[in-house]
């Protein structure tokens, strides 16, 4: 009846259920008094413990990326100045620097002058980077070759931190890098990748010179629409000659829940 102050109530649960499905956030949790029941406490402490492993857990190239995909994408592995996890965690700094060994790998390794260069870093969540990488690199690959571009040799970095762009830049000289690089994990997934793109990254660089698009994963930005986004991206940023704060993407409005 229309007088009845509980009519309404029958539309909530239905509500609700649409406002979850378009999330993955916490939303309306139900609650047992002031706590939240015993199956969401449970699932807390279970997306707690993958999010702690996914940040600890050290990157291993075949293991990670599979043996067929590193033979296909002769892929092979650098590391950064930080010497172990625990070291890149506590010093940032190191993980944005690449080692000796590393710039004499690169040099021997990787062609000169590429319009767009790949590097895949393990960042703060190797299971993104395993989980994202494999369906995205062909895809990518796929899309800049079709646009005539010289795609330079994928690799691979470890203790990577972003701010590494910069040593790549330097040293390979590509118009355009794509750091394909693991999120920091929260409660919501540890499987959510990051694609940074810079032009021409030199020293100093930071993050004004950067564009990001982040979120890559199913229930965020799927695989084939962030290979459209980087590679529509790289191509505004080789015509225009540059990157960051004066580079805008043009994005589709976002739709309302229905």
């Amino acid at each position: 009846m229309a007088d009845d102050p509980n009519s309404g109530l029958s539309i909530w649960p239905g509500l609700i259920q649409k406002i979850r499905a378009r999330t993955p956030a916490r939303v309306m949790a139900d609650r047992t008094g002031a706590a939240y029941r015993t199956a969401t406490q449970l699932q807390l402490r279970q997306d707690h413990a993958t999010a702690r492993d996914a940040v600890r857990a050290e990157f291993e190239l075949e293991r990670d990326m599979g043996a067929e995909f590193v033979q296909r994408w002769k892929l092979f592995s650098v590391s950064t100045m930080a010497a172990s996890k625990d070291e890149y965690l506590r010093r940032p700094d190191l993980g944005r620097r690449l080692d000796e060994n590393a710039r004499e790998l690169l040099l021997a390794q990787c062609q000169l002058n590429a319009d767009l260069q790949i590097v895949i870093g393990d960042g703060l969540s190797v299971t993104a980077v395993s989980t994202q990488v494999p369906p995205l690199l062909p895809i990518l690959a796929e899309k800049a070759q079709s646009r005539g571009w010289a795609l330079g040799h994928p690799f691979a970095v470890q203790y990577c931190r972003v701010g590494a762009m910069n040593d790549v830049g330097e040293l390979l000289q590509p118009k355009v890098v794509v750091l394909l690089i693991g999120e920091r994990p929260g409660l919501a997934t540890a499987e959510s990748l990051s694609a940074y793109m810079a032009y021409q990254p030199r020293a100093g660089h930071n993050d004004s010179n950067r564009n990001l698009i982040s979120n890559i994963h199913p229930r965020g930005v799927n695989t084939e629409a962030a290979a459209s986004r980087i590679i529509d991206l790289a191509e505004q940023m080789m015509q225009r000659q540059t990157s960051g704060v004066e580079i805008k993407e043009d994005l589709p409005k976002a739709k309302w829940l229905k």
